[in-house]
C-alpha cells in the first residue's frame, strides 16, 4: 500500500519480523495519525506515539537497521528466506517485502511528526505552557529530520511530505525531490528543531544535544567537515553527560539502559519488545538466528589487537555456534541505539583527518575509541592511513548497528571493499507496490 495514502498502514507479515505489533490494539501510549490534537494531554499522547512509530519493527525496531548491517560485510545470512540474502548479495528486488516494510514505517513516522508540527502550535489549553508546546514541536521536527535522513541515505531523493495525511488522496502525485533537496529538508528540520528544544540531557527523547549529534552526522555525510567537527565537539565537550563507558560492553551488558554512552536510544518493554533479539540469538537461547556474524568479522573481532574487548559483541553456544550478542535480553527489552558518543568521536576524527593540519587531533579522537576497547594507539601516519584506520574502527565499533553499508557508500568505498561497483546499487529500489499505486513515483534507475 502507499505510505502516503493511508494514515496508519497495515503492514503485511514478512519473514524478517513478527507481526505481533501490528496485531495489537491501539496502545495506551500511542495515538493514530488522524486523531485530533486538541489539548495538552492529546499533544503528549501524540508525541509518545511518534516515538512508538520510530521504534516500530519496520523502522529502528529491526527492519531499517538491518538494511545498514546486512548490506555490509559483518553479517552472514543463515535463514531460509531469499529476501534477506538479497541485501547481502546486493541484488535487492523492488518487490522485497522488507524494503516495503521499512519505507512504509518511515513514512508513518513522518506523518505522525507532520500532525504534531501542524497542530500543536495552535492548541489552546491553559495547562499547555509555551515551553512544552515548543518542546513537543521541536521533537517532531527532529524525528522528521532523522526519518528523511534515513530515507535519503537508503533510497536517494524521495517524496517530501510535509503536511498531515488526512485522506486517501492527499499525497497522490507528489514528485520525488532530488537527493540534495531531500538532505536540505533534513537540515531545515534540524534548524527548526534546535531553538524549540531544551538544552538538557535526555537519552530517550530529543533535545538540543540530540539535534547537535545528528547534525554532526549529517555534515559528515555532506563532507562539510568543519561543521561536522564543530557539532561533534558540542557533545564531546559535555563530559558530565557523555562518556565512553568502559569496557565496551558496559553500554549494553547486564541489562543496562541510558548509560553515559547513549545520546539517543529507543526504549522497549515486556509488552512492546525489540525485534532485533530474535533475529540474532540462537535457538539455544530461544531465538531464530536468522543472521549471524560473518567469518571475516569473527576473525577481526576475536583478534585482540583489532577487536580488543569488543569481542563481547559475539558469543558461542556450547555446540560451537557463533551469534551476535548486542541484543540478548529476555524478554526482548534491549534498547535500539540511534546515537552514541563513540560515533561523535569517530565523526570528529574523520572530519579532522579531512582538514589540513589536523591529523594529530584526528588520531587523538580515534585513539580515545581504541583505548576504550583496550587497544594501543593507532600507528597510522598519513592522511590516507588515518582515514582507513577510522573506517576500520567504525566497522568493529558499530558492527551490528546501521552504519557499515552507509559508511562505505558515503565514502565511495563500496566498490573497493565490497565489490559493488555498480553505483546504481548503492541505493535501494523504491518498493514496487508504491510505484504501482502512485504513477508519479519514479523508480530508481536500473530497478
Amino acid at each position: 500500500m502507499n505510505a502516503f495514502k493511508y494514515i496508519v498502514p497495515v503492514l503485511a507479515a514478512v519473514s524478517l519480523v513478527s507481526c505481533k505489533k501490528f496485531l495489537e490494539v491501539e496502545p495506551v501510549d500511542s495515538v493514530s495519525d488522524g486523531q485530533t490534537i486538541v489539548d495538552k494531554t492529546s499533544a503528549e499522547t501524540a508525541t509518545r506515539g511518534l516515538y512508538r512509530a520510530l521504534s516500530a519493527d519496520g523502522y529502528y525496531g529491526v527492519t531499517f537497521q538491518s538494511i545498514g548491517y546486512l548490506s555490509g560485510d559483518n553479517v552472514q545470512w543463515t535463514g531460509s528466506q531469499s529476501i534477506i540474502q538479497q541485501f547481502i548479495s546486493h541484488n535487492v528486488r523492488a518487490d522485497n517485502a522488507n524494503i516495503a516494510s521499512a519505507w512504509s514505517a518511515i513514512y508513518t513516522t513522518i506523518n505522525r511528526a507532520n500532525h504534531i508540527i501542524a497542530k500543536v502550535p495552535n492548541v489552546t489549553d491553559p495547562l499547555f505552557t509555551q515551553t512544552l508546546r515548543n518542546q513537543l514541536t521541536g521533537e517532531a521536527y527532529f524525528v522528521r529530520a532523522l526519518a528523511y535522513f534515513d530515507l535519503a541515505r537508503t533510497w536517494g531523493g524521495v517524496q517530501l511530505a510535509l503536511t498531515p495525511t488526512n485522506s486517501a488522496s492527499d499525497k497522490t502525485g507528489i514528485q520525488r525531490s532530488s537527493l540534495a533537496e531531500t538532505y536540505a529538508q533534513v537540515l531545515s528540520d534540524l534548524t527548526a528543531a534546535e531553538p524549540l528544544l531544551p538544552e538538557t540531557t535526555n537519552r530517550v527523547r530529543a533535545t538540543k544535544k540530540t539535534v547537535w549529534a545528528l547534525r554532526a552526522r549529517y555534515h559528515l555525510y555532506q563532507k562539510e567537515y568543519a561543521l561536522a567537527e564543530a557539532y561533534a565537539t558540542k557533545l564531546l565537550g559535555d563530559a558530565a553527560s557523555y562518556q565512553l563507558v568502559k569496557p565496551y560492553s558496559a553500554f549494553f551488558a547486564n541489562n543496562v539502559v541510558n548509560t553515559q554512552e547513549s545520546i539517543f536510544e529507543l526504549s522497549y518493554s515486556s509488552t512492546y519488545t525489540n525485534g532485533h533479539r530474535n533475529q540474532w540469538q540462537p535457538p539455544a537461547n530461544n531465538g531464530t538466528r536468522q543472521w549471524a556474524p560473518s567469518d571475516a568479522f569473527l576473525t577481526l573481532v576475536n583478534d585482540a589487537s583489532i577487536g580488543g574487548n569488543r569481542s563481547a559483541l559475539v558469543a558461542k553456544t556450547s555446540q560451537g555456534l557463533w551469534y551476535g550478542n548486542l541484543y540478548y535480553r529476555s524478554p526482548a527489552t534491549d534498547p535500539a541505539y540511534v546515537l552514541r558518543i563513540a560515533e561523535q568521536y569517530l565523526i570528529r576524527a574523520e572530519a579532522r583527518a579531512n582538514q589540513p593540519g589536523k591529523l594529530t587531533e584526528a588520531l587523538a579522537d580515534l585513539n580515545a575509541v581504541r583505548s576504550r576497547a583496550g587497544l594501543a594507539n593507532s600507528t597510522a601516519a598519513t592522511q590516507n592511513d588515518v582515514l582507513l584506520a577510522i573506517e576500520n574502527e567504525r566497522r568493529i565499533e558499530f558492527a551490528f548497528e546501521p552504519h557499515r553499508w552507509f559508511d562505505l557508500v558515503r565514502t565511495d568505498r563500496a566498490g573497493t571493499v565490497l565489490g559493488v561497483n555498480d553505483k546504481n546499487k548503492w541505493v535501494l529500489p523504491v518498493p514496487a507496490n508504491e510505484v504501482l499505486i502512485d504513477g508519479s513515483l519514479e523508480q530508481n534507475f536500473s530497478y
